[in-house]
């Protein structure tokens, strides 16, 4: 009889595979976690900076192992997503066999269409204001400037890319079929590793940097980590930690909010080490355009985070901008001068910005309460419980944050 955690007879075959091309896994072996999916998981007792993975460089599947008499058919800057998408779309079942196992290993494209805020339609679900861009109690206005936040109206932008790489296919595969591209890119997406050759200057866009590794595509994210290096030659994982036989072994992804995590992977954690909201839309809101001006000189013009511990500097910035004469405002922005800076205006100003935020969890709360789970199907209620779980993590955080203003 087999264990709980046995993956199946796919991933069995797969670890093989990947062993015979030269990939070494000591201690180590994908497992099946109850309401998780996959994982690696200890196989022995593993000490603390024990080497249990190793991926060559051949074995990847990179934008280079992508034979040339495919990859030279797209222009000069095409997305690495879309060729490697597009690849494992439209390539010729030569160049594909070799990876016939491990595809037999990946999520299917309805695993996404659960989890994958991208797949699901258009205004039907609540999804938090930093994966959407959307307010119910807030009135959202243009941005007086543009700055730089990949933390903010995440599914615009990886939607954008999306789009980005599926107009560069068409135009050299015309007939390529949706359905299997968008999912192959969201596999590219969600499975890549950073990749860069030592000495190699990153891309503009760091997801040009990206390869796919076998079995180590296994490891899920946490913020206690293995130690990950590549030299060029091979990807080394190192355990962070003792491991006792039957433990969970994860990789970090990056300091990434939970927003983040839930728009780029399908999934957040419990607890998360960077977790942040923005509360930019409702700052906005509150301030003139001509004070977002002296924000936007003072390079102080959005991205304003709460955390679990209270407001970031930023934001206790913009704060004193509501009060202050704007003399006192520039020369405290500028360091020069404390003058006019008042705890209490300020706690005062930054507590009503986080109740904004607090109303808007509870009115989604209530709305997903409202609508029950007995009668909207499994999916449906699946992810319904995925979103409600979300906005009580954000309601939670931002009562933290109102207690620790004062």
């Amino acid at each position: 009889m087999e264990p709980e955690w046995w993956p199946g007879e796919e991933h069995e075959a797969f670890v093989q595979w990947a062993i015979s091309e030269g990939v070494v896994v000591d201690g180590v072996g994908p497992a099946r976690f109850q309401g998780r999916g996959l994982g690696m998981i200890a196989m022995r007792d593993i000490q603390e900076d024990e080497v249990i993975v190793r991926v060559p460089q051949r074995v990847m599947l990179t934008v280079e192992a992508v034979p040339s008499s495919f990859a030279s058919k797209f222009p000069e800057k095409t997305p690495v997503h879309a060729i490697l998408a597009a690849f494992l779309c439209n390539g010729e079942p030569d160049g594909l066999e070799p990876y016939q196992v491990w595809r037999k290993t990946w999520p299917s494209r309805q695993d996404f269409e659960d989890c994958m805020p991208i797949l699901w339609p258009e205004n039907t679900y609540l999804l938090p204001p930093s994966i959407s861009g959307h307010w119910k109690r807030v009135q959202k206005r243009s941005l007086e400037f543009e700055y730089e936040s990949s933390h903010q109206n995440i599914l615009a932008q990886q939607k954008a890319r999306l789009r980005n790489a599926w107009n560069s296919v068409l135009a050299v595969f015309p007939q390529t079929d949706w359905e299997s591209f968008s999912y192959h890119w969201l596999i590219v997406n969600t499975r890549s590793f950073f990749y860069l050759m030592p000495g190699q200057e990153p891309p503009e866009d760091r997801n040009d940097a990206m390869a796919l590794l076998p079995l180590a595509d296994y490891f899920n994210h946490s913020d206690m980590a293995c130690n990950v290096m590549f030299d060029g030659q091979e990807y080394v994982f190192r355990a962070a930690k003792a491991y006792n036989v039957g433990e969970e072994v994860f990789i970090s992804y990056g300091p990434h909010t939970n927003d983040f995590l839930f728009t780029e992977y399908g999934f957040y954690l419990d607890a998360n080490q960077p977790e942040a909201l923005y509360l930019d839309d409702i700052i906005f809101q509150d301030i003139s355009p001509s004070f977002q001006e002296e924000l936007n000189l003072q390079q102080y013009y959005g991205n304003y985070q709460v955390t679990a511990t209270g407001v970031c500097y930023r934001t206790e910035i913009a704060a004193c901008i509501k009060y202050m004469s704007l003399e006192d405002w520039q020369n405290y922005a500028l360091g020069y001068s404390t003058r006019g800076v008042d705890a209490e205006k300020s706690a005062k100003v930054i507590r009503e910005w986080i109740g904004t935020y607090i109303e808007e969890a509870s009115a989604n709360i209530d709305e997903l309460e409202k609508r029950g789970y007995g009668n909207i199907g499994q999916k449906h209620e699946e992810r319904s419980r995925m979103l409600l779980k979300r906005w009580v993590q954000v309601k939670d955080l931002c009562l933290k944050a109102l207690d620790e203003v004062i």
